[in-house]
């Protein structure tokens, strides 16, 4: 027998409250607006594929599995096409995410009364959510990452002939490429930048960035990126009133989506050789890839990418070719010992 307080909702009901409460969650700065809308996305997938009026306590474990396959199965409309030679489907990142999406409505709806049993208990369906980035997400190589930088840094000299000067964008897209490949922000602190959050101390130039949580951290450029970010500032934005720092020719703030559609830009002029598609994620794989494979400290890593804990890393580190027998070349028992990298004799 049910009990008297159960509230047989169906699914899009329970939908449309849960995202009702995710998004309020932002004004308390619980959870950044982007987190909620990747939440609302899943939910009304969930809705979707379960069916509106499918009552949410009816479905099972075996019902949520058959959901999360169907799910596995959609295409991903984020792949460049013939880029993923697995075929279609979403990745197993996607897949883990989604699955995190419905398991938190579902204890919500719990705790609420929707469900007399979560039936996310039930589910045996999962996804190995580190299970190889598609070639986009990858780190670039120290040689592909340098030819994209090497082309941010000539982007202001390549502007085409004839352009009126108020519609150029070449400064614009070099301080993208440049933040991007060097101080691996998350797409979505780079669109939310503004020009106040960029300041100088002791002849250095930080960037303080807005991350997730409500967190912010300084992070220093690095004098070739201050420069150009400088040159930007001074020559290259629209002279309008919004304080965003990434602009359109028009003057409004750029949106997560138009970044890509730069790095491809800047990607054209690169090399074929050393060419090679990145997303910005990619970028931020690449970011932390080099610095610890440099031996950078790992906790100024951590704080540079603007993660909690350092075991957060490992998703951000990539396998860059030839880096094994690097290492064991310069191995540090060896070092002074005869024969050693370093044996003088």
């Amino acid at each position: 027998m049910r009990p008297a307080e159960l509230d047989r909702v169906t699914v899009a009901e329970a939908a449309d409250r849960y995202v009702e409460l995710v998004r309020a969650r932002t004004v308390t700065g619980a959870l950044s607006p982007s987190t909620a809308e990747v939440y609302a996305r899943d939910v009304a997938t969930l809705v979707e594929l379960a069916g509106e009026a499918t009552v949410l306590d009816d479905l099972t474990g075996a019902d949520v599995d058959a959901i999360l396959l169907a799910f596995a199965r959609r295409p991903d409309g984020r792949r460049a096409a013939g880029a993923d030679e697995r075929g279609g489907g979403q990745s197993p990142a996607s897949q883990a995410r989604f699955r995190r999406s419905i398991s938190a409505l579902f204890k919500h709806a719990a705790l609420a009364g929707w469900v007399q049993l979560n039936p996310m208990t039930g589910s045996a369906v999962t996804a190995k959510e580190r299970g190889g980035l598609r070639p986009q997400r990858r780190a670039l190589t120290r040689e592909q990452a340098q030819g994209l930088i090497g082309a941010a840094r000539a982007a202001p000299d390549a502007a085409p002939a004839g352009r009126r000067r108020d519609q150029r964008t070449e400064l614009r897209d070099a301080v993208i490429v440049l933040l991007l490949a060097t101080v691996g922000p998350r797409v979505s602190e780079l669109v939310r930048a503004n020009v106040e959050d960029f300041f100088t101390n002791d002849g250095v130039r930080y960037w303080r960035i807005f991350g997730k949580g409500g967190r912010t951290r300084d992070v220093p450029l690095p004098e070739d990126v201050a420069r150009v970010l400088q040159d930007y500032l001074a020559r290259g934005r629209p002279a309008v009133q919004d304080k965003a720092l990434l602009l359109s020719w028009r003057g409004r703030r750029l949106a997560r989506g138009d970044v890509q559609a730069v790095i491809d830009r800047v990607q054209a002029r690169v090399d074929p050789d050393q060419r090679r598609s990145v997303t910005p994620h990619g970028l931020r794989h690449t970011t932390a890839t080099h610095l610890l494979a440099d031996a950078v400290d790992m906790d100024a890593v951590r704080r540079v990418l603007g993660h909690s804990d350092l075991s957060t890393l490992g998703r951000y580190r990539d396998e860059l070719p030839g880096e094994l027998e690097v290492a064991m070349r310069a191995h540090p028992l060896l070092r002074g010992e005869p024969g050693g990298p370093r044996d003088s004799g």
